[in-house]
């Protein structure tokens, strides 16, 4: 006998659950503790298996016998409506993940298990955290259109940023390519953006390499009026021609006075490797003079606002700017092209310089050769050297003996 919805509601718990029949294989089971639910009995390969239709009264007799009807329909198809909603839970789970990958979380998940020197991995926080996230961080990775994207880089390069909204779309090249990975997309949009942006522009640090210039500017850096940190820096970055990033992130505890050696750590190197610099004579007398100021810091060159953090990335162009120096004639990056050059053309053996220079060996031999003792010791000759050379130019000297190597 079919139920009705008055004797649903008059149906009083008992001491065991019981059973009201209200055909086709549905009954309501009330328990003890006064709950009704709807359940749908059937047979499935030869098995007897119970369905959930509902609670009583959020599921209403209508809408029970309705549900019934539907897995019945699943029944006569040889589906079993028990595993049609586990699969449609598990198709809901999954759908609701997808959303929850949106491309800041998927990117921020890819850089944490980037293992990079903490220069590049500044670097790609600061290109995803100022242009990418602000754009497209907060939409679901898997939605995504390439078209979208191409909106997003095209708007970096809008504002004359070329190889900014490059190495953009490279880093969410990478983002992209390690969803596929993860299963949280089926593809990279990056690669139907091939030649869709403005190729960036070569761009070389502007430096001063002629030896009369160069003493110039030696002599303009000694006449310096500003902070005594600045200073230090900018009278250490021709002599130890190490990377801007590398020069105002230098550590005590990374440098040696007495060994004479300043050792970078490989976390702050863009290669990813540590990095030797011996010290000169004239690095160890400013080092030394430094040292009272700011020693028992962490920084060699500590910010004016706050000792721990180091001088900013622009304290060395604006005390070049303060001296008259352009853009476009030097930068605290061109005293590295102007170890280079000078260094080249008096004859130093090419892999000394670009050992000393940090630059990637591809040559194994070579990079094996570079690593040895005996390879060191000319460095720390070429390095005195170099010290010696940039000295007399200051002085107004046109000395090139002095940087042929010894013997």
């Amino acid at each position: 006998m079919a139920l009705t919805d008055t004797a649903i509601r008059k149906a009083a718990p008992h001491d065991k659950p019981y059973k009201l029949s209200d055909g086709g294989g549905m009954y309501l089971e009330v328990m003890p503790t006064g709950a009704k639910y709807w359940r749908l009995k059937y047979r499935m390969a030869g098995k007897e298996k119970r369905f959930a239709l509902g609670v009583y009264p959020m599921v209403s007799l209508a809408s029970a016998r309705q549900g019934r009807e539907e897995a019945r329909k699943l029944l006569v198809q040889g589906v079993d409506p028990s595993a049609a909603r586990q699969e449609a839970k598990q198709a809901k789970a999954e759908v609701i993940a997808l959303a929850a990958d949106t491309f800041e979380t998927v990117g921020r998940e890819w850089m944490s298990r980037q293992e990079v020197a903490d220069v590049t991995a500044n670097k790609t926080r600061w290109i995803l955290e100022t242009f990418l996230f602000p754009e497209i961080g907060s939409r679901p990775i898997s939605e995504i259109t390439p078209r979208e994207l191409l909106a997003a880089l095209r708007k970096i390069e809008e504002s004359g940023k070329l190889e900014t909204a490059k190495r953009a779309k490279i880093k969410a090249g990478q983002i992209f390519r390690y969803a596929v990975l993860e299963g949280k997309v089926k593809t990279d949009p990056t690669t139907s953006l091939r030649g869709a942006l403005k190729p960036p522009k070569n761009r070389h640090h502007a430096a001063i390499t002629d030896p009369v210039q160069v003493g110039e500017l030696l002599r303009a850096i000694d006449g310096f009026t500003g902070q005594p940190v600045t200073l230090a820096a900018l009278k250490l970055a021709p002599l130890v021609f190490v990377r801007p990033g590398e020069l105002r992130q230098a550590e005590w505890t990374e440098i040696d006075l007495d060994g004479a050696m300043w050792r970078i750590p490989p976390e702050r190197m863009k290669m990813n490797a540590a990095h030797l610099v011996p010290l000169s004579k004239q690095v160890l007398m400013i080092l030394r003079e430094l040292h009272p100021l700011t020693g028992t810091g962490r920084y060699v060159f500590p910010g004016l606002r706050s000792a721990s953090r180091p001088i900013s990335e622009n304290t060395v162009n604006a005390a070049l700017r303060r001296l008259g120096y352009s853009n476009d004639e030097m930068t605290g990056h061109g005293f590295r092209s102007l170890a280079a050059t000078r260094l080249n053309e008096m004859g130093w053996n090419s892999d000394a310089i670009e050992r000393q220079l940090a630059h990637a060996e591809s040559n194994k031999v070579r990079e094996a050769y570079t690593h040895a003792a005996q390879y060191l010791d000319e460095r720390k000759r070429m390095m005195q050297a170099w010290a010696d050379y940039l000295g007399a130019l200051c002085a107004g000297n046109k000395v090139i003996a002095i940087m042929q190597k010894a013997g």
